[in-house]
């Protein structure tokens, strides 16, 4: 079997949000399915998969060890990391399609048949207000969700203060309006997380422990930029002290990236993303190192159908798992731009693992293609676009 092609398609599904995936080819008929979205980075990305396409056409499918060589400080950053690991991916799915078994098989078996799910309420919330997001999570709620997370602090992102303190407090005020509302709503029984984006200080972010704390967070997730390890550390005791967990490191690349966020004990929660991080097989070491020190796993997840369902896969193997995120209430084309989306369906707040070969959904190609992406004025996820 060998590679005839590799084809990124980007798909517009929402005014802020497109999806990108890459198909891999072969002459077996079979076609591997992974995804790219990288929000404000679409051409980049397509002209990554190009230059990925050269190199691996005509090479055999199975043999991902030699394809998928994850290097530390490979050039391109985080774009071609994404490429390759959508496209390490779809190997998987070829390799299960081709073996008539599931990737989890593949990757030595389930541990668990149902995988428990958090609700990321943030692009289901409208109007922007504590009253929309609260309304938001009580959706959630009503469908059976245990856990529901938000990103309560746009527009503001501290380096953009300049001398206008008054907007950044006002900002940061309506934000502390938004997780109390949702916690209301919600009541004691369900838990609550906050994102940040990475939008404070490391002394703006010890002021929002703080303050948070009276909320009974399950977990503040991404106060600072990752760079400076050791104050993470101590955000993350001061987290833990007041009962609150810290969660992180969602865009980082390779084993290489996580082991010192690992071994400088950064977080209790990490967030590798299939789709950055390297695909099955590196977020499966990443997730045996961060076991070793204790760390849980509830990998990021909050993009299209299709890194949802090799998120499922990949859940489903490793021992610390906790949670899997999903974008709740932002589109319906989650469940109907791939075949076999029915079986991604949300439980009462879990998934049920997929059991046809391979990843076992396909992208409706033709519905895909009829809504080519395009450039957003305003993205999810630019933590200074909100």
């Amino acid at each position: 079997m060998r590679i005839t092609a590799l084809d990124f398609l980007g798909v517009q599904v929402t005014p802020k949000t497109n999806w990108c995936f890459l198909l891999v080819r072969t002459d077996a008929g079979l076609t591997g399915l992974g995804e790219c979205t990288l929000a404000n980075q679409e051409a980049a990305l397509e002209t990554e998969a190009r230059r990925l396409a050269a190199s691996v056409v005509g090479q055999d499918p199975l043999g991902r060890n030699r394809l998928c060589q994850v290097l530390p400080h490979a050039p391109g950053g985080i774009v071609a990391q994404t490429v390759q690991s959508a496209f390490e991916a779809a190997l998987w799915d070829i390799a299960g399609q081709e073996a008539a078994a599931p990737v989890h098989r593949l990757l030595g078996g389930a541990l668990r048949e149902r995988l428990a799910l958090y609700a990321n309420i943030n692009r289901g919330a409208q109007p922007r207000t504590p009253e929309g997001f609260a309304a938001a999570a009580r959706r959630a709620v009503a469908e059976g969700f245990a856990a529901v997370k938000l990103a309560p602090f746009e527009p503001m992102v501290w380096q953009d203060a300049g001398g206008d303190t008054a907007a950044q407090r006002a900002a940061y005020a309506e934000g502390l309006d938004r997780v109390a509302a949702v916690r209301e709503a919600v009541g004691p029984s369900v838990e609550v997380m906050v994102d940040a984006h990475w939008r404070f200080s490391v002394g703006g972010a010890a002021v929002l422990v703080r303050d948070l704390a009276p909320l009974g967070l399950y977990w503040l997730e991404c106060p600072v930029s990752e760079g400076n390890l050791p104050e993470i550390r101590r955000l993350r005791g001061m987290a833990n002290d007041r009962g609150m967990r810290l969660a992180g490191a969602e865009t980082l690349c390779g084993l290489a990236a996580y082991r010192p966020v690992i071994e400088a004990g950064c977080y209790d929660v990490l967030m590798p993303d299939i789709k950055h991080a390297g695909g099955h097989e590196e977020i499966r070491r990443i997730a045996a190192l961060a076991l070793t020190a204790g760390v849980e796993v509830a990998p990021h997840n909050p993009t299209g159908p299709v890194c949802h369902a090799h998120s499922l896969h990949l859940c489903a193997t490793l021992a610390n798992f906790l949670w899997l995120e999903v974008q709740f209430g932002e589109t319906k084309r989650f469940f109907t731009l791939v075949s076999g989306g029915e079986g991604l369906a949300f439980q009462s707040g879990a998934a049920t693992l997929p059991t046809s070969p391979g990843l076992g959904v396909a992208l409706r190609e033709e519905e895909a293609r009829s809504m080519p992406w395009r450039a957003l004025e305003r993205a999810w996820l630019d933590p200074r676009l909100g």
